[in-house]
């Protein structure tokens, strides 16, 4: 039935492509080499769909891959989930038009991971079973918790699909000139096909290619960029400050070279790296990957390498970012009238790439592109599908009273249901500022999921109140304070004013979350917190040590 499936769905998409491009060939050249590389690795994805789909029998494949993934893999498959298009064109995209400031972004994305590696990796891999809610309810009262958790990882992942549909329908409409409504119904149809045949094992290893194809294409760009400064460092700053732009929003001079520009204040530096490094703790597509290797030794290495392609990744975009002020920011084959880059600041590494290796790497580098994109969409998914099926049908509607084909079906069925929103949300978002959405679910995650998560494993004195009360605060003050600020409050929304002065919660909602958890918990005299209490020493035990890692979750 699934082979049956996945070859109708092949077909569609390929009549899709073949239509649309039909249908827009005149209204703009389109780049072949990006046509072909962007049509062999969807044909190579597919298979490896085709291959996974008859591998995966149980909830365990569809979830954890089996739990046979190793710690190299998983590592890359880690660093494949993580490294979004945000990350390769939007940080490189910052250096490009702020200079040093832009390391501040590579930062905080990569400081969440140490967090990662010696706090959560190990204790979530020994305590939970597919979600990070298996963790946050291990010992609390199961109907809250994993409510809370639930919707805390839907609201993250359906913020961060909006972001990444739209950027993918922006990217291959300028890229392959397709309609932007097509091209982001192909991202979802293949990120559909990906998640429901394949599951896990087939998403692990579409974000292991991805991985691979972006850090090879991003170490071959930075090198041949920097073989025009004879690879010198001090000669591509020194070149960069005597770049003098004169374009809105471009530093120029030795100001790009300067810190402050970007972040100005002290509470938007401590709010946005409490944001990018607690959030990263709490994205629940990145924790869940955790529980697709066989132990806790395996999950630390998964962090250690992971945080290697990451931390070597972050350094290629600030080189990338630095090449394209000399070579791009004076070529007007990559500029318009007023200075500005083509397709927006955005395509900056899009254009490097052309600039050093020509129309081939052009068409590599775009395809990379859209391969990011398809990597981030489908770990999204199956987090998204999975806090559906596992956490509030199995666990909360059924009481833990369902069998693994009925949890299996109703996690596909989601799958399809977040795919078409993710699809309709991309096409009705396409002409607005979506950049609050990635901080929005960060915040979120760092708001809500975090506090929760770490606390349950940290604090034997947390209770269900103090859990369900202080993340829902925490969760519902991260939302109004974006709301209320100037990304949707005066860019969105149109008014003069933000009520709330910063673009950044995170520093306010966290620190309410904890606050929250704490005084709730502390005053909580109830017979179920006596329950909650006394649960942690056992549950400790098992942190620690991994014993009865494989057994059933407490209830």
């Amino acid at each position: 039935m699934s082979r049956n499936f996945l070859i109708w769905g092949a077909t569609l998409f390929a009549a899709t492509a073949v239509f649309a491009t039909e249908g827009t060939i005149d209204k703009q050249p389109l780049n072949i080499a990006a046509i072909v590389m962007f049509l062999l690795f969807v044909a190579a994805t597919l298979g490896i769909t085709y291959w996974a789909a008859k591998r995966t029998k149980t909830a365990k494949d569809f979830y954890t891959a089996g739990g046979g993934i190793t710690g190299f893999q998983n590592g890359l498959a880690i660093s494949g989930d993580y490294m979004s298009a945000a990350s390769f064109l939007g940080i490189s995209a910052l250096v490009y038009t702020s200079g040093y400031d832009g390391l501040i972004y590579s930062i905080g994305f990569l400081v969440g991971w140490p967090i990662i590696l010696f706090l959560i990796a190990e204790r979530l891999r020994n305590i939970g079973k597919y979600t990070f809610a298996d963790v946050a309810s291990y010992r609390l009262s199961q109907t809250p918790i994993r409510t809370l958790s639930a919707f805390g990882a839907l609201a993250t992942v359906i913020l961060y699909l909006i972001a990444q549909m739209v950027g993918a329908g922006q990217l291959i409409q300028l890229l392959f000139g397709l309609p932007y409504w097509i091209a982001v119904v192909i991202v979802g149809t293949l990120m559909i096909l990906y998640v429901t045949f394949g599951g896990m094992l087939a998403t692990t290893w579409v974000q292991i290619i991805k991985a691979i194809l972006l850090l090879s294409g991003a170490t071959f760009m930075a090198l041949a960029a920097l073989y025009y400064f004879d690879f010198s460092f001090e000669k591509m700053f020194t070149e960069a400050i005597n770049i003098d732009r004169t374009a809105p929003g471009m530093k120029s001079g030795e100001a790009i070279m300067s810190p402050g520009g970007l972040v100005n204040n002290w509470y938007d530096a401590i709010s946005l790296g409490i944001a990018l490094m607690f959030g990263t703790a709490g994205l629940p597509h990145i924790l869940m990957r955790f529980f697709t290797v066989a132990d806790a030794k395996e999950a630390r290495k998964s962090v250690f390498f992971a945080t290697g392609f990451i931390g070597y990744f972050y350094i290629l975009t600030f080189i990338i970012g630095f090449a394209a002020i000399v070579l791009i920011s004076k070529n007007p084959d990559y500029l318009t009238g007023e200075g500005g880059l083509l397709g927006g600041n955005n395509m900056a590494a899009i254009h490097l790439s052309h600039a050093v290796g020509g129309n081939i790497f052009l068409g590599f580098i775009s395809a990379v592109a859209f391969a990011t994109i398809l990597a981030v969409v489908s770990g999204l998914t199956l987090a998204g599908a999975s806090a559906v099926s596992h956490d509030l049908y199995a666990s909360v509607l059924k009481k833990g009273q369902v069998n693994e084909a009925q949890e299996m079906r109703i996690s596909k069925i989601a799958t399809v249901f977040l795919g078409v929103i993710a699809i309709l949300l991309g096409i009705a978002f396409e002409k607005q500022n979506i950049a609050f959405m990635v901080g929005l679910a960060f915040a979120i995650a760092a708001s809500a999921n975090f506090p929760v998560l770490f606390l349950s494993m940290y604090w034997s004195k947390l209770t269900t109140r103090g859990a369900f009360i202080g993340g829902g605060i925490g969760l519902l003050t991260a939302i109004v304070l974006v709301v209320i600020g100037p990304t949707v409050w005066v860019a969105l929304l149109g008014n003069a004013e933000p009520i709330f002065a910063s673009k950044y919660p995170a520093l306010i909602s966290v620190t309410v979350a904890f606050v929250g958890i704490w005084f709730f918990s502390i005053t909580d005299n109830s017979e179920r917190a006596a329950i909650d209490r006394a649960a942690f020493e056992a549950q400790d035990v098992r942190c620690q040590t991994g014993i009865g890692a494989e057994g059933a979750v407490m209830h």
